[in-house]
């Protein structure tokens, strides 16, 4: 693309072929697009790229210098993390539609975040890379970025966060890292240990002034690494899916994701920010001194728990924000993985479907759903169940999230070039039956997916989309045309994760919902003529007097018949393609939330939340 970009920019006389040559020298060399290449090296300007972009695209150019004002509610809609990982900026919203600026206006993957997160329509405008740099930068940062949290709609000035719960971490394994025996640390103990600690700290309040000796030396003191030996560790021990470590003006908090919800579980001095933040990225092996960029790594563990030897992997994402870096660790515990598809929650009509459809020879299997609702691990799940000596599988993920015997797993280096579309031109050369390909992104990646599809090998991948028939649609918006949607997708499963009923703790509700709510909901009439008790957790040491304990998937599984092939080929729409698959016996997600109600595992409410009629 870069290439033909500067082809094209030679062409329209924007830039010369000895400057083009240059540009592609420093693209090699430092990586970024060939646009702001150019126009850093002064080959021409931000104008003109925008202006020509524009005309390529066919969507309206936005110069945000001279753009007006942007409103703080629109800009709010965005937040910091979503605009810098994707290089966007919201101009204006106008009933459900939000324009947005973009270096790049086919990156449908960066508009889906953007739709998924503000639940808006997008219509994108193109602008420079350059240009939303300094308009993120305006917006989210520096100064401004203080007035714009003043002025959102419900924010206070001077407001806070609410005070932490009481209560203590728990104990913690000291010598985890040693595999040692277990120890306790009360977080009162921990906390005096941290206060007496405190003008240790002082030099790390200045952003500015990157000392990296200085913060090495101050992620070795006892107090950080006991600290932050004592998260990871209780993370385990409480369940938790992800850790949240935040930085804000004048505070910093740690949350445990649990069950799906974010609770607050400790609240460090905020000097301790540079000193705790350091001693992740040591432990992650990535850079100390660079603040200013977003990093990824990777922590593995050998930890003692009860006398039971355990390796966790935290997979760590390092985000500049406003007041510091945010880190967010995820836990990936192999011995929670569930790789039993009788286990995850589908119906069993549903389950006999899949299972039919993953063991034919070839064709394609799509999973669906946001991030976090279990994708990978339904994906595991059937490749486990299809792993056997004379099947050669080949997986593409980013990352790798588990380690398989007998799978050939690789992992994505965008920076070096090997990315989905690289690495699926590579399988196809490896003789390979089964193809696991991580995200469906682009064009170049569906394409080759399908055509693997058409040419003899089982292709199984996932999307983001909000339903099953609303896959389809999603495919052919990505230039993929009818014909090979029809004739290369097998079956499509969208799913949600929602929170358990505490099987110890489970008791009908005392407050029944009468029969009309019920059948708002999606009960059937039969089902409530019939009777139908609702359960809830009342809440007990097991599960934290929260009520609920684990989680439990929703699944939509829409099999491909010969009448809905058709209906592609003659362009039917999304809702025509979910009258017709209900007709054949497709169960909805909230018709999946409806029967785990039923069967006691789950609340109205959750099912509610996840899903809509």
């Amino acid at each position: 693309m870069a290439s033909k970009l500067g082809d094209m920019l030679v062409k329209a006389q924007l830039i010369t072929e000895p400057q083009l040559e240059e540009a592609l020298k420093v693209q090699r060399r430092e990586g970024g697009k060939l646009g702001s290449i150019a126009v850093r090296q002064g080959f021409c300007s931000d104008q003109d790229i925008v202006s020509f972009l524009g005309m390529q695209y066919g969507v309206p150019a936005a110069d945000l210098d001279q753009w007006p004002l942007i409103e703080s509610a629109v800009i709010a809609l965005v937040p910091a993390e979503l605009a810098n990982k994707h290089k966007v900026l919201p101009l204006q919203r106008s009933g459900n539609v939000l324009t947005l600026a973009m270096s790049d206006p086919t990156d449908i993957f960066a508009m889906d975040d953007v739709r998924f997160h503000t639940g808006y329509n997008i219509d994108p405008v193109v602008s420079s890379e350059m240009g939303l740099i300094r308009g993120i930068e305006r917006y989210y940062g520096g100064s401004s970025g203080l007035r714009l949290r003043e002025d959102m709609p419900g924010a206070k000035k001077g407001a806070s966060l609410p005070p932490p719960e009481p209560g203590n971490l728990g104990a913690f394994n000291q010598n985890a890292f040693d595999n040692a025996a277990d120890g306790a640390l009360d977080l009162k103990e921990l906390e005096t240990e941290l206060e007496d600690s405190e003008t240790e700290y002082e030099a790390f309040e200045e952003e500015e002034n990157i000392n990296a000796a200085a913060l090495a030396r101050g992620s070795e003191e006892a107090p950080v690494v006991r600290l932050v030996n004592m998260v990871l560790i209780d993370a385990i021990r409480k369940g938790a899916s992800d850790i949240h470590v935040e930085p804000y003006e004048k505070s910093y908090r740690i949350r445990f994701r649990i069950d799906g919800l974010l609770t607050e579980v400790m609240r460090p001095n905020i000097k301790l920010k540079d000193p705790v933040t350091s001693r992740i990225k040591i432990l992650a092996k990535l850079n100390i001194a660079e603040k200013r960029l977003p990093q990824d790594g990777r922590i593995k563990l050998r930890v003692n728990l009860g006398g039971q030897q355990k390796t966790i992997d935290y997979r760590v994402s390092i985000l500049p924000t406003l007041f510091g870096e945010k880190i967010v660790l995820r836990l990936l515990d192999s011995d929670k993985l569930m790789l039993d598809l009788t286990k995850l929650g589908f119906e069993p009509e549903s389950l006999q479907q899949w299972d039919r459809q993953i063991s034919k020879p070839y064709g394609m299997v799509l999973v669906t759903g946001p991030t976090g609702s279990g994708k990978t691990n339904t994906l595991y799940s059937s490749i486990a169940k299809l792993n056997v000596a004379d099947v050669n599988i080949m997986t593409a993920e980013d990352p790798v999230e588990f380690n398989f015997a007998g799978i050939n797993q690789v992992q994505m280096k965008e920076q070096i070039g090997l990315n989905f579309a690289a690495a699926l031109r590579s399988f196809l050369r490896q003789d390979p039956n089964i193809i696991l390909v991580g995200e469906i992104r682009d064009f170049e990646t569906a394409e080759i997916a399908i055509k693997a599809s058409l040419t003899g090998h089982l292709v199984l991948s996932t999307l983001h989309t909000n339903d099953a028939p609303s896959t389809i649609s999603r495919l052919m918006n990505m230039g993929v045309e009818p014909f090979l949607v029809a004739t290369s997708v097998n079956i499509i499963c969208a799913q949600r994760l929602i929170r358990r009923i505490c099987v110890k703790c489970k008791a009908p509700d005392p407050h029944q919902p009468p029969p009309e709510a019920l059948l708002k909901v999606g009960f059937t009439d039969e089902e409530i003529r019939k009777g139908i008790t609702v359960m809830k957790g009342m809440g007990c040491e097991t599960c934290n007097k929260k009520g609920f304990k684990g989680r439990v998937g929703l699944y939509e599984v829409m099999e491909m018949s010969e009448t809905m092939r058709d209906m592609i080929l003659t362009g039917a729409s999304a809702m025509e393609l979910r009258e017709q698959a209900v007709k054949e016996g497709m169960i909805t997600l909230r018709r999946s939330g409806c029967r785990k109600v039923l069967d006691g595992v789950t609340t109205i409410e959750e099912v509610v939340r996840e899903t809509v009629l």
